[in-house]
């Protein structure tokens, strides 16, 4: 059989640069230990899999039928379009749900960064999977811990960390415990009348961020003017969408994420708070689907890191998505570590930019639709 052609694989439409490789060791080796069991495509699940080199090298060996779920819907076009490019299918996309899970005798899994998403995927596969499933999740050695046995063996009885090798580990799993009636996400809290609900892979659960709250304060000590149409961008679990819309009911209020853990929580979120009628939520990457210059007020507080990467891309991407909805005198209203200093960045893709507030931690700035295009 020819060795599968990872090096032709692409992160497109995530970011791209010399340091962001769109396969890793850990990647070869959940193919390498599926490929040595005699389980076959259509009793395989893959969850996790960033850019689709799981999905794509075992459906190249011939196991048709895998059923895959991604979190990012970066990664869930990646995988389209490297499957296009190699002239590959057969494979199914899933929600992490049953239909994804039913009757699986063998999950492989990218480790999660958060404890809390790796509890939601482990009691997932222990509730809706064959009673004989085995569950291969693998990471980078640098990222892994202790803890992360402690979770998985909270829905299964065996946990076997195996042999390092080229820098990543796998840990088999088997021997599901059962389960209890309710699964553990997602989870709520109160933060002074507003209601937060979390699925596992949101960033920071049900709680409300630092950074998150040093931007409410801010639009709350400025009132607001007559706008009609508000995007939270990199929506999260809803904090600001919902916020925005119960300050203001009538704007039009979009919420946006290209994390479906997150969509999934910000949709819960806007439920709980009884504004789910006014507040559109949608799984999107950078808000390709929202029409140019659509949008009167854009609200963001935008990631620093690209998976375990600490990367400034995701931001610019972000940045240049904001100018392009943006009509012009639009605002955009970011918060950031102040250490970044991305005020530079912002007055040259989307127009002037004020300092509204400024923390050790963390800088809230309004930034213009300027009439002209600044992407240079």
């Amino acid at each position: 059989m020819p060795e599968f052609p990872y090096s032709r694989l692409r992160r497109w439409p995530d970011v791209e640069a010399d340091n962001l490789q769109a396969h890793d060791a850990t990647d070869l080796l959940l193919v390498e230990r599926a490929l040595s069991l005699d389980i076959p495509g259509s009793e395989t699940v893959v969850i996790g899999d960033e850019y689709g080199a799981i999905t794509l090298a075992l459906t190249d060996a011939g196991r048709h039928g895998i059923r895959v779920h991604q979190d990012l819907a970066t990664g869930r076009r990646a995988l389209e379009r490297n499957a296009e490019d190699l002239g590959l299918a057969g494979f199914t996309a899933h929600e992490l749900d049953a239909e994804l899970l039913s009757g699986a005798r063998l999950v492989l899994l990218q480790l999660p960064k958060s404890l809390a998403e790796l509890e939601e995927i482990a009691d997932a596969v222990a509730r809706w999977s064959a009673s004989d499933v085995v569950l291969v999740a693998g990471g980078r050695v640098k990222h892994m811990t202790l803890a992360q046995n402690e979770v998985l063996g909270r829905s299964f009885a065996h946990v076997q960390p195996q042999r390092a090798e080229r820098k990543s580990r796998l840990i088999e799993v088997s021997d599901a415990r059962p389960v209890p009636a309710d699964p553990p996400f997602p989870v709520a809290a109160q933060h002074d009348g507003l209601t937060l609900v979390a699925h596992g892979g949101a960033f920071a659960g049900a709680r409300l961020d630092i950074g998150t709250r040093v931007l409410l304060e801010v639009l709350g000590s400025r009132g607001g003017g007559s706008v009609s149409r508000v995007l939270d961008l990199g929506c999260g679990t809803g904090a600001l969408a919902v916020s925005y819309a119960l300050a203001h009911p009538e704007a039009q209020v979009i919420a946006t994420d290209r994390s479906a853990a997150a969509v999934a929580s910000a949709r819960a979120t806007a439920a709980a708070n009884g504004v789910a009628g006014r507040i559109t939520v949608t799984h999107d990457d950078a808000a390709s689907e929202i029409p140019d210059a659509s949008v009167d007020v854009v609200l963001l507080n935008p990631p620093f890191h690209l998976g375990t990467s600490v990367h400034t891309g995701a931001a610019t991407r972000l940045f240049e998505a904001a100018a392009r909805v943006l009509r012009p005198g639009g605002e955009l209203f970011t918060v950031y570590n102040s250490s970044l200093g991305y005020r530079a960045e912002l007055t040259r893709l989307i127009g002037t930019t004020e300092q509204l507030s400024r923390t050790p931690k963390f800088t809230v700035t309004r930034s213009i639709r300027s009439s002209e295009s600044r992407r240079s």
